[in-house]
């Protein structure tokens, strides 16, 4: 991308960024991308770190927009900029070239207005489950299928983690890619012999907290 078109871009990138203040938390982060390149990023606190002129990455909330022209928002997982994100992006054009304004937010955001979930039904063999939310002590992500835990039983569910963490009440924290636990079900939080964060459930239950969500169980339990 020629220099002129970078400063064009910049001015253009100011612009947006000036409205965007006025409804985007101070924490945010907000990325322009024209023609694959980012040419804009301003960072917030977290840990997403882009270089002007970086190639946007196949699967990014930027690639996706600039693939279908469309609005697109998502969680992301933590495989492209090694902490979880929660991203919106919009299709706009910089000197007629098709370019994708993404405003990043921390994973536990969502501008979803959706009711949080009551409960799930599960499924074990060939019954189907309806359970009590606040009743799951925790949900698992293997072998690419969705399973939560009640009383030490196990039930499978077609909703993945994603989707789960728009829908779930606020005390369901996500502490790992494979994991989220409800808080009320937690009887204590220590460091194992590698200094890396566990979680003791109340059925005796360990599940292992990264450091891409340690800040969310910390914010949560204030520790």
């Amino acid at each position: 991308m020629n220099n002129e078109l970078n400063s064009f871009a910049n001015d253009i990138s100011q612009q947006y960024i000036g409205m965007l203040k006025d409804w985007v938390p101070v924490d945010s982060s907000i990325a322009i991308a024209v023609e694959n390149a980012y040419v804009y990023f301003h960072s917030g606190h977290q840990s997403i770190h882009l270089e002007i002129g970086q190639q946007v990455m196949t699967g990014s909330i930027a690639e996706q927009v600039l693939r279908t022209q469309k609005k697109t928002d998502a969680i992301l997982d933590n495989s492209l900029f090694g902490t979880p994100y929660y991203g919106i992006g919009y299709p706009i054009y910089i000197q007629n070239k098709p370019a994708a304004l993404v405003v990043v937010l921390p994973s536990a955001f969502s501008t979803k207005k959706a009711e949080p979930f009551q409960f799930l039904t599960g499924k074990q063999e060939e019954e189907w489950n309806p359970v009590a939310i606040h009743k799951i002590s925790h949900i698992e992500s293997l072998q690419k299928k969705t399973w939560f835990y009640v009383e030490g039983e196990q039930f499978k569910t077609s909703i993945t983690l994603k989707e789960l963490q728009l829908r779930l009440p606020t005390y369901f924290i996500r502490i790992h890619r494979s994991y989220i636990v409800n808080i009320h079900f937690i009887k204590k939080m220590a460091r194992d012999l590698t200094s890396n964060f566990i979680v003791t459930l109340t059925d005796g239950s360990e599940l292992p907290v990264s450091q891409s969500y340690i800040n969310n169980l910390r914010s949560a339990l204030e520790f």
